[in-house]
């Protein structure tokens, strides 16, 4: 139940809200009508400017004039000169009648910044970005010339911030100014000198090279894409390098082809067949630069391509060659395969040591054994060699560190390469018309001419 009191209370209140809304239109009315003629109704942005009034037409021509000559743009020390129209700046109508309270000198509201413009942000927007393709400036990284043994330091980018360049157009032109800086931000280098994570490449710790036929040109991709994946690589102090971590499987869907590959000891095709001429490469100029020798392998046979003894066999992912930086400086591979060669430099720093000198001792000889393989396709009487047989041998490796020509320093491993089974084809059909096969030479490695060898770098 309400009492009477109650009502009488809420009426008074009601008038009183009601009389003080009535005030406050009166107010807000008499505000925009003293300051907002009705015959200039403010432009919204990106419509064409209102009609301008007589008594205000001498200002807006006399500001059309100032706007009639070209502003300067200047970007890191680059100039582009361009029409204020061109920039989308015009007069202003809304703000003449203001501008003609202050004087309509246009030479004073140009001192105090308050010509009557407005800028087309879409027009300027279209203008700086036509001039961004002429001004900006792409980062250049820090990179390693490993072939002039240089680091190239990394440079940062500019590009103009069109934006933030707004702002300053739009004071300029109130200000009538000659010219405009625009806004322009750093662009980092992607690689920096300090996170290429080497300094000094300008010495060859160690060296090596081996040669292949250029006409096999399957093995020779593959080849080229195993080191591709070496080539630059930085290795830091105490850190250890692993071959197959690095380049990782070599498969067809990395790109790797059929070519030779030592398999149980005999010479077939498979798949990224080359490899192990990269890895032993590697292991030769490294064994030279003095890294340390963690994890290697020889092959089952000698190779053709190399001093038996410096070969290192990799297959993904079970045998690996693992190699560690023992030096407090940094190293780093360069890798080339070209014109029949691959060729490996460990580029950082001076070597502390002289010399380093491999040699090899056969202390053991394991004569091989041959294979007869009858063949029905062929007739009695025909033989050739399907491989050739190899002696096995018991080697002994040794690494040789000097200072001057004094042997501070010696490693030493014991290796072992079995013997190549000799594989003999034997026709046994004795039908004496059955066509024959051309023979082929059997390529096989040099037998040693002695014990011992030696290399010094």
């Amino acid at each position: 139940m309400v009492r009477r009191s109650d009502r009488r209370r809420g009426s008074i209140y009601l008038g009183l809200a009601a009389g003080l809304f009535v005030t406050s239109g009166a107010l807000v009315g008499g505000y925009f009508v003293s300051e907002q003629p009705a015959s200039a109704p403010r432009a919204r942005a990106g419509s064409a400017a209102p009609a301008v009034a007589g008594d205000h037409a001498a200002l807006a021509q006399a500001v059309e004039a100032n706007l009639a000559g070209a502003v300067k743009l200047v970007a890191v020390g680059r100039e582009r000169t361009l029409a204020w129209k061109d920039l989308g700046v015009t007069v202003d109508a809304d703000e003449l009648p203001y501008a003609a309270r202050k004087g309509g000198d246009v030479a004073a509201l140009a001192q105090v910044g308050a010509l009557p413009i407005r800028l087309d942000r879409a027009a300027a927007i279209k203008a700086l970005s036509g001039l961004k393709a002429e001004v900006d400036r792409a980062p250049q990284d820090a990179f390693l010339d490993l072939e002039a043994r240089t680091i190239h330091d990394d440079a940062p980018g500019f590009a103009i911030d069109v934006y933030a360049s707004l702002d300053r157009i739009e004071a300029a032109a109130k200000s009538g100014s000659p010219t405009v800086e625009l806004v322009g931000v750093p662009v980092p280098a992607a690689t920096t000198k300090a996170t290429l994570g080497i300094a000094d490449i300008s010495h060859v710790l160690g060296t090596f090279k081996t040669t292949f036929a250029v006409s096999d040109k399957d093995r020779n991709f593959n080849l080229k894409l195993a080191a591709s994946k070496l080539n630059g690589y930085v290795l830091q102090p105490g850190v250890e390098f692993s071959f197959n971590g690095v380049v990782g499987d070599r498969t067809e869907k990395e790109g790797y082809k059929i070519a030779h590959v030592i398999t149980a000891g005999e010479m077939v095709d498979g798949l990224a067949g080359g490899t192990c001429q990269i890895s032993t490469t590697l292991f030769g100029a490294s064994f030279f630069a003095g890294l340390e020798v963690v994890k290697t392998t020889p092959h089952s046979r000698p190779s053709t391509y190399v001093t038996m003894g410096l070969d290192a066999t990799v297959v993904y992912p079970t045998t690996d060659l693992i190699m560690k930086n023992p030096y407090d400086f940094p190293v780093v591979i360069h890798y080339r395969v070209a014109r029949g060669e691959a060729v490996v430099e460990i580029l950082g720093k001076e070597r502390p040591w002289d010399k380093i000198a491999f040699e090899r001792k056969i202390i053991e000889v394991t004569p091989f054994t041959t294979e007869d393989r009858p063949d029905e396709r062929l007739p009695v009487g025909f033989e050739s060699e399907d491989q050739g047989g190899f002696d096995g041998y018991k080697v002994i490796r040794y690494r040789k560190y000097y200072k001057g020509d004094e042997e501070v320093k010696m490693d030493k491993w014991t290796l072992t390469y079995k013997p190549v089974t000799r594989y003999l084809r034997k026709g046994t059909n004795p039908d004496t018309t059955l066509p024959v096969p051309e023979v082929k030479p059997a390529h096989l490695p040099k037998p040693p001419s002695e014990g011992s060898g030696r290399i010094v770098q």
